[in-house]
């Protein structure tokens, strides 16, 4: 209690800090190397030397589009709307722009958006393509030191999103390379792992040079600058599933005077908890509607936050999607459940279609037990998946089902319908009301209505 009445006197006492927000796209977290991956991240490493690495961070859906509304309302995918891929919210929405603009801030959006309408995101665009271009970010950023004003960046990569196309492969040579155990090893699977590993290394170096920035600029000490991973990666297991590997995310946060360097943190956070983060941190009470806490007592220390998280995954509307496909989830400190709505449907998604997946199907029809059991794992899903997170994972060993287990599976799937309940969430009906959230369906109404 006393640390964060310290950081909130402090706060106060500093005036409010600025912001910057990095963050990744279709980046499994273990794979980077503070969190003892392969990928070769100085920079990031660097980052949580200075400041805080969270070992448990959640995101609530695992797709670019719902997971950036989410951080940027502080509202759950269904809450908002935004639950399918590609989505909108409506335009009474308020977002991170509204919000910390009430407080002073200018708030400002470099690189990928996938976010709408433009009236709840109208945040200064500084111009470019879907990655940050850092020769206007840091006009931007001498500009609000000109003008004295605080600022909220973000900063928001398209790496490493597909093709893989990005960074220097001869760092990571195919044949040394320590795949997954949940991967099947085939050469297309090694080659697309390279390139993956060479592009989070790219990411590296963007995170690198938005450091330097706010360096450059002497303002290292008034600046909380957190960097994120996003969902897993386009392998199986892990983006568009529920899997830790999809709704796990690594978050460093520095922030000198309040966080202190390399502290390591394990409480149960959520991107849900960053937009109140950022208001209190600039001096605002968060309101009551955001489904987030503040992070402030957890900068400071604290090394617990939340009991449970959740994920929801739609596969309706998306690239190469099940036709309908829904997924829930819940996490305690010990145990996930999940509850695949429809699963008498196979699994199917973009990553179903690549090149990596297709070779482990090909070795699969040989009759490679390996093969066979990872594929029909992915796309063959039992209606409930129970796993002991503490011993397994990877979630590799699905104890569903288990007699010695029934009491924990049963409260967890009843804190998850609760949780659904609140949300608005009603299973399968809610999936199939999916595209009526797409954008491109919200412009062939307004064509309609004309």
């Amino acid at each position: 209690m006393r640390s964060f009445l310290y950081l909130l006197l402090s706060v106060a006492a500093l005036g409010k800090p600025n912001i910057v927000f990095i963050i990744a796209d279709d980046c499994t977290f273990r794979d980077l190397g503070c969190y003892g991956g392969q990928a070769h991240t100085p920079n990031i490493d660097k980052l949580a030397g200075q400041g805080m690495r969270f070992t448990r961070c959640f995101q609530t859906a695992p797709m670019c589009s719902p997971t950036r509304h989410n951080i940027y309302t502080g509202l759950p995918p269904v809450v908002s709307g935004a639950y399918p891929n590609h989505t909108f919210v409506a335009p009474e929405t308020k977002s991170v722009v509204q919000h910390l603009s009430e407080l002073g801030y200018t708030v400002a959006q470099s690189g990928k958006t996938h976010v709408s309408p433009g009236k709840v995101f109208s945040w200064q665009k500084i111009p470019g393509g879907k990655n940050p271009e850092f020769e206007k970010v840091s006009s931007f950023i001498k500009e609000q030191v000109e003008k004295k004003k605080p600022f909220c960046l973000l900063l928001c990569s398209n790496e490493p999103h597909t093709p893989w196309n990005l960074g220097d492969r001869s760092r990571y040579p195919v044949d040394k390379l320590k795949l997954p155990s949940y991967f099947v090893d085939t050469p297309e699977t090694r080659d697309g792992f390279s390139r993956y590993l060479s592009e989070i290394t790219y990411f590296d170096s963007q995170v690198g040079q938005a450091m330097e920035l706010v360096e450059q600029n002497g303002l290292t000490d008034d600046t909380l600058f957190i960097v994120t991973s996003e969902q897993g990666n386009s392998f199986a297991f892990a983006k568009w599933t529920c899997y830790d590997n999809g709704l796990q995310t690594a978050l460093i946060a520095r922030w000198p005077g309040h966080i202190k360097p390399g502290s390591v943190n394990h409480a149960m956070i959520e991107y849900l908890d960053l937009l109140p983060t950022f208001i209190e941190a600039g001096g605002g009470t968060p309101p009551a509607d955001l489904r987030g806490k503040s992070l402030l007592p957890v900068f400071a220390g604290k090394q617990s936050h939340k009991k449970f998280v959740h994920g929801i995954m739609t596969t309706r509307g998306i690239n190469d999607g099940s036709q309908h496909y829904g997924i829930r989830s819940i996490r305690s400190e010990s145990y996930k459940l999940i509850w695949n709505l429809t699963p008498e449907i196979k699994f199917v998604n973009a990553c179903t279609t690549a090149p990596e997946f297709k070779s482990w199907l090909d070795l699969a029809e040989t009759g490679n037990p390996d093969a066979i059991a990872k594929t029909t794992r992915y796309q063959r899903r039992p209606e409930f998946e129970l796993y002991d997170i503490q011993k397994d994972p990877l979630e590799l060993t699905n104890l569903a089902g288990k007699p010695e287990l029934a009491k924990i599976q049963k409260n967890l799937y009843q804190e998850l319908q609760a949780w659904m309940k609140s949300c608005g969430d009603r299973g399968k009906a809610t999936e199939m009301e999916a595209l009526e959230h797409m954008t491109g369906n919200r412009r062939k109404k307004r064509k309609s209505s004309k």
